[in-house]
């Protein structure tokens, strides 16, 4: 039997809100926490958990950005030629996108969305490499960088297998001990959630299913490991959508050509402009300003949110909607879903949570970046035991 397993669960947007007065794991993991989230999707919210750094210094933010010259897509040109019927029909994208991920040689998550063929050309996208591997960041070292450093063997879940493949797998390592670390991600109530709401009662049953699989986890780790350290938490949370935003309906009368004056890359909660001269930025700032259901971020707050970029590559102005309304249609989709996340961290529902069966949670993790620190001070624990046991093997 080995001495310590360090598990560390992430349940994609079970926000506070969601678990806060739920029986969710209060058996196994009886400590629970609320945590703030980070300004963006889970685009910076995985890789803000996993390096401990900020969006500002990881640069994992939004994954579009307006880079005409480093854009990798000018081979998809000639698809602006084809019916808009048939090329914003999801699973029209969904084979497109798997053909110029292979293609391009891409690691991480990789979506062509909705992004329109005729200026797809001007974007690049941010996440070529995964931050579930070593080496995985824009910018800075990972939680796995340590892991391979230190030799730890652990296990990391596999974003092209299912939830129940990456449960199956991680349960075979406890079972022959070959691990002392495990992160495991299972993305499926994020799904559910925008498809459903956060008030439907199929999200119980999915927390039940989780629960289920943790507790079969706890209970084979419990016959191989002395002691098991378990973290269950989110990256963020989910809000209902009840109201719907046409951006691009509210900015078409302006004297303005997209392409020409203005770019724009419309996320389901946030727009984010680039322009060619002064005046466009005044007269979409204008127009802006007098949409009730969102608002311009100034750069302080920016700032204070860790997304000011100096060279404002992820946008020179970024309109943000308030909780509960949805940009639609968007450059994530043309269609309304139910509910939706990546609003401002401070909005009730984007706090995310982390149950524990861990009595003493350091006082300073406050937010899902702290999450790092409890990662890679388990990773030392393994790294310095593993040391000492073979120092007393070499000594005896």
């Amino acid at each position: 039997m080995k001495k310590e397993l360090s598990l560390f669960i992430m349940v994609d947007a079970c926000g506070w809100e969601i678990v806060k007065d739920e029986p969710f794991l209060r058996g196994v993991a009886p400590h629970r926490h609320r945590l703030r989230s980070v300004f963006g999707y889970s685009s910076t919210c995985v890789p803000s958990i996993l390096s401990g750094n900020w969006p500002d210094e990881h640069r994992n933010w939004c994954y579009f950005v307006h880079d005409p010259e480093n854009s990798p897509f000018r081979f998809l040109r000639w698809l602006r030629w084809l019916p808009r019927a048939v090329t914003s029909r999801r699973i029209v994208r969904r084979m497109l996108t798997k053909l110029v991920k292979k293609r391009l040689g891409y690691e991480g998550y990789f979506d062509l969305y909705n992004i329109p063929f005729q200026r797809i050309h001007h974007y690049d996208f941010t996440e070529k490499k995964s931050p579930l591997k070593p080496g995985g960041m824009n910018r800075g070292r990972n939680i796995f960088d340590l892991l391979e450093d230190e030799r730890v063997p652990y296990f990391v879940s596999d974003p092209d297998q299912s939830e129940e493949a990456n449960r199956d797998r991680l349960i075979n390592g406890i079972e022959r001990e070959s691990i002392d670390f495990a992160f495991c991600y299972w993305p499926g109530l994020d799904g559910l959630l925008h498809r459903v709401g956060n008030d439907s009662p199929e999200i119980a049953v999915k927390l039940r299913e989780y629960e289920a699989w943790i507790q079969q986890v706890m209970d084979t780790a419990g016959r191989h490991y002395q002691d098991v350290k378990l973290h269950v938490f989110s990256d963020h949370g989910m809000a209902n959508c009840d109201e719907h935003l046409d951006l691009q309906r509210e900015l078409k009368d302006l004297p303005l050509k997209e392409g020409r004056d203005y770019h724009v890359v419309y996320d389901s909660t946030m727009a984010r402009f680039w322009f060619a001269h002064p005046g466009a930025q005044q007269l979409i700032a204008e127009r802006l300003e007098s949409i009730h259901q969102g608002r311009i971020v100034p750069d302080s707050e920016l700032a204070e949110l860790r997304t000011l970029f100096a060279d404002r590559a992820f946008g020179e102005l970024i309109f943000l909607v308030r909780e509960g309304t949805l940009i639609v249609p968007s450059h994530m989709g043309e269609r309304p879903i139910r509910a939706m996340h990546g609003y401002h961290p401070d909005d009730p529902q984007s706090y995310a949570a982390l149950l524990t069966n861990q009595k003493d949670l350091p006082a300073e993790v406050t937010a899902i970046p702290h999450l790092h620190r409890l990662m890679a001070a388990a990773v030392r624990r393994h790294a310095i035991r593993a040391k000492a046991e073979s120092g007393q093997a070499l000594a005896a």
